[in-house]
């Protein structure tokens, strides 16, 4: 009985060469997959635009949005969340300060931010705002509303305009979680004093 030695040696290297092959397409395809989930599921990168946000965030920074969080929790007063308006004047992500929740009945008067008959303590170090907007009236929160506000409050638009509105709970991309340069948490950014200190 004759053996072909080469024969045998090259199909045993070709096998070896396909499973290589096959296992590295794998990884890269693992690779690609999950990056897929994190962009999608879990973080992004994006920048600030415009000055709504200053003192604390400024036109330009680079943030990173949290977005897992809300998969499973809603979004809190005073949460900074980014959000994508579609149908509206612009498409890009927007950022902003969450005020009113779903539900509540929401007034701004004699500065004072009011939520269901009540004044809250405003968190942020802002001016006095000079323009109420819509909010001069009472507004009442659908149950998937949230009423946001820029912390540069003569200088944002915001919930108060009919540009932007309430926005809806579909439209929250996620929590604006991180500056990159200089680093710092993007919910600690321009508080009061004594908010700081907390």
């Amino acid at each position: 009985m004759d053996f072909n030695f080469d024969s045998e040696n090259r199909s045993h290297l070709i096998k070896k060469i396909l499973i290589k092959i096959f296992i590295w397409a794998a990884q890269i395809a693992a690779v690609i997959f999950l990056a897929y989930i994190i962009i999608f599921y879990a973080v992004e990168k994006t920048n600030m635009i415009g000055t709504s946000m200053e003192n604390g965030l400024q036109d330009q920074d680079a943030i990173i949005i949290d977005k897992f969080t809300y998969h499973f929790n809603e979004p809190k007063r005073f949460d900074v969340i980014v959000f994508k308006q579609s149908g509206r004047e612009h498409s890009y992500y927007n950022v902003k300060r969450v005020i009113g929740l779903p539900g509540e009945r929401i007034q701004i008067k004699e500065d004072g931010i009011y939520i269901n008959g009540e004044l809250i303590e405003d968190i942020v170090d802002a001016e006095p705002m000079v323009n109420y907007g819509l909010a001069k009236e009472e507004l009442l929160l659908e149950e998937n509303e949230y009423f946001v506000l820029g912390d540069n409050r003569n200088n944002s638009e915001d919930s108060r305009f009919a540009s932007i509105g309430n926005v809806r709970r579909e439209e929250i991309v996620g929590r604006a979680f991180l500056r990159l340069s200089p680093f710092n948490f993007v919910n600690k950014l321009n508080l009061k004093v004594e908010m700081e200190e907390d």
